[in-house]
């Protein structure tokens, strides 16, 4: 997702700049390169060697050692993450002051900047340090963190730096495209659940990855996202506007329709039952030789939506065991849906519970098929497809 991106690392003088190796990592697996600045502080936390080998190119940090370098260094990079930033940097950077190459470079950046906040608590909560975060956040410096938590010190309070995915997350965020500014979605994701009795039910074996992949894609473009979630192990993104638990297809539906209002886009990337009991039973039924259990239709969310006189944008999905596209293609027809995700879950690496994807979109008077992609960008390629709907 930062595929060319070059990002400009600054690492102060803090304890948590041991988190470096692992985030300069992230950022190359997501296609960036990193190059980094280190004050003269870092070097008590972390070695410049370390931060050499991770981001497999020169580590500056001396003002002098090429004298032009805090201009080169900001004019050629996409996006400046200061991670950690104690108070020392946020300081310098909220009242222009430029002493050494990491300020010198922040001053005359003119991209995206990203800072990580990490101190103690009672440094973090100085109202001078406030001051100067407030003044920086006015001028468009995106913040990601504190968290609360234990400190270096043993302390319990807010200053320790937000997690690696998260400062991750926030690069990806500030470097996005945002088309879907203002715009309202809804996005379902993972199973439901339809119980026989208290402890069984039937369910499928969607893990939710695609559909949060798609809420987090949402967020990054600007969108006010709801997620509502059949059961699963996911951690929610970050920037949700509400998130919703749910179990069973009735409760996805319910949750969707309480939601509905003056939404411009539903995606339902959910997989909800198709059937449920006739009849749970109030306590657990008893092992027999022969079990018969009637079945009746869930609610069909996506059908309903379609049928609206005003109605969001809706886009599908379809799993199909084979390349079974025409049964994609009518299920858009039939349900009144925009668009439809197809994708083959009996080919490897595009079913259920992975981490990649290999879908075709499917419009009325399009079809775009894509090659096998992570879910991320997957999700990327949808919005697109969406963003573009949207636009017309």
């Amino acid at each position: 997702m930062l595929k060319n991106k070059k990002i400009l690392l600054g690492i102060t003088g803090g304890v948590a700049a041991y988190k470096a190796v692992d985030l300069i990592r992230r950022l190359k697996d997501d296609g960036a390169s990193v190059t980094v600045i280190m004050t003269d502080a870092s070097k008590n936390f972390i070695t410049p060697l370390s931060l050499q080998i991770a981001s497999g190119s020169k580590v500056y940090s001396g003002l002098f050692e090429d004298p032009m370098s805090h201009i080169e260094l900001s004019r050629d990079a996409d996006l400046m993450l200061i991670a950690p930033a104690t108070a020392n940097i946020i300081g310098k950077f909220a009242n222009g002051i430029a002493d050494d190459l990491l300020s010198t470079c922040i001053l005359s950046f003119r991209g995206k900047v990203v800072i990580a906040p990490s101190m103690n608590w009672r440094m973090y909560e100085n109202p001078m340090v406030q001051g100067n975060l407030k003044r920086l956040t006015a001028h468009g410096i995106l913040q990601v963190g504190p968290d609360k938590g234990t400190l270096a010190c043993g302390e319990e309070g807010v200053g320790r730096m937000a997690e690696v995915n998260e400062i991750t997350e926030a690069v990806k965020s500030a470097l996005s495209k945002k088309d879907l500014s203002k715009k309202k979605v809804i996005v379902t994701g993972g199973p439901t659940r339809e119980y026989l009795d208290p402890v069984r039910f039937i369910s499928n074996r969607s893990s939710g990855k695609m559909g949060y992949a798609v809420a987090g894609e949402c967020i990054r473009r600007g969108a006010e996202v709801i997620l509502i979630s059949g059961p699963s192990a996911l951690q929610a993104p970050k920037g949700l506007k509400a998130f919703f638990k749910v179990e069973t297809a009735g409760e996805m539906r319910e949750a969707v329709f309480k939601n509905l209002s003056k939404t411009d886009i539903v995606i339902m990337a959910a997989a909800p039952a198709d059937f449920s009991p006739e009849k749970k039973e109030n306590i657990k039924i008893g092992k027999s030789e022969k079990l018969s259990i009637k079945f009746k239709n869930t609610p069909d969310i996506i059908a309903e939506i379609g049928k609206l006189k005003r109605r969001p944008l809706l886009v599908g999905f379809a799993a199909e065991t084979g390349k079974r596209l025409d049964r994609a293609r009518a299920k858009r027809t039939r349900k009144g849906a925009d668009i439809i995700v197809f994708n083959d879950v009996t080919e490897a690496g595009s079913g259920f519970d992975v981490d990649t994807n290999k879908i075709t979109i499917i419009e009325k008077n399009k079809e775009t098929p894509l090659p096998m992609m992570t879910k991320y960008k997957a999700a990327e390629a949808i919005m697109d497809v969406v963003s573009e709907c949207l636009s017309k």
